[in-house]
């Protein structure tokens, strides 16, 4: 059965949601529509053949599935414009930061169908981690297909609402702790002689297989940690560094910050 999905904003993670949807082959019985304030924002959506509406109350109206991907800061006044026209057999699919399930009960109805989500930006290129929770209007067959939706581009799982916060420190901000590392270590090849192009390309590539060789052995990390260390050799020397200068402390401080950042949103 044919479903049209609208975004309500278009930006890098609507778009990021549409390139996964096409490149896994699961739009072909889908119809894609978007608002947005923005003409660039809009071109660009014209540009994936979206199908462009003219306010955020139609494509409600036009729309089986309707994702809210705004900016924090303007939702409320989105939601004000489509509180009216939205009903229980519309399902509206959150990824804006900081928005609970009963902020949307309060703002939309507390019998209208919600799913939150948490994606992260890896999802650009198709590498995405998106945390996903539902309020009690949402069917099992409608939490499934929005499920299939985020796995398109990346990996989805269902999370209560209660671990959001931690998601966010473990998915949604740690690209940024992820990108530090990649630099800083493309840095020190730099210093030891390797062109930076290529420091960025090893350090890179290091990164994303060590993350594949988690997901995919199934080890624990430390043991492939030890894995690599040699003894008596060139990487235990590192790791005794990282250790004494603190570095999975660091990270745990850091990512708890996070945490209590988000929690106090």
């Amino acid at each position: 059965m044919s479903k049209t999905i609208g975004f309500i904003g278009f930006g890098n993670m609507a778009s990021a949601i549409i390139t996964g949807i096409k490149n896994n082959g699961s739009g072909e019985d889908l119809s894609i529509i978007a608002a947005d304030s923005s003409s660039t924002a809009l071109e660009k959506a014209a540009s994936l053949g979206v199908c462009i509406i003219e306010s955020n109350a139609k494509l409600v109206r036009e729309a089986d599935i309707v994702f809210l991907a705004v900016k924090p800061q303007v939702i409320e006044s989105v939601l004000e414009e489509i509180s009216s026209v939205a009903s229980q057999d519309k399902l509206f699919v959150s990824i804006i930061a900081g928005r609970s399930l009963e902020y949307f009960a309060e703002t939309l109805g507390d019998s209208i169908p919600v799913i939150r989500t948490m994606p992260n930006t890896p999802a650009l290129v198709g590498e995405g981690m998106t945390a996903l929770c539902a309020n009690e209007n949402v069917s099992e067959a409608d939490m499934e297909f929005v499920v299939s939706l985020f796995s398109s581009f990346g990996k989805a799982e269902v999370v209560p609402e209660r671990l959001f916060d931690a998601v966010v420190g473990a998915s949604g901000s740690s690209p940024a702790y992820v990108f530090m590392l990649i630099e800083a270590i493309a840095d020190a090849a730099v210093e030891g002689g390797l062109p930076r192009a290529q420091a960025y390309t090893f350090a890179a590539q290091s990164v994303l297989g060590s993350a594949k060789m988690v997901l995919e052995t199934g080890n624990h990390p430390g043991e492939l940690k030890d894995m690599v260390c040699s003894p008596a050799g060139t990487t235990i020397e590192a790791v005794r560094v990282l250790e004494e200068k603190g570095f999975r402390g660091a990270v745990i401080a850091a990512v708890k910050a996070c945490i209590e950042k988000s929690q106090n949103l």
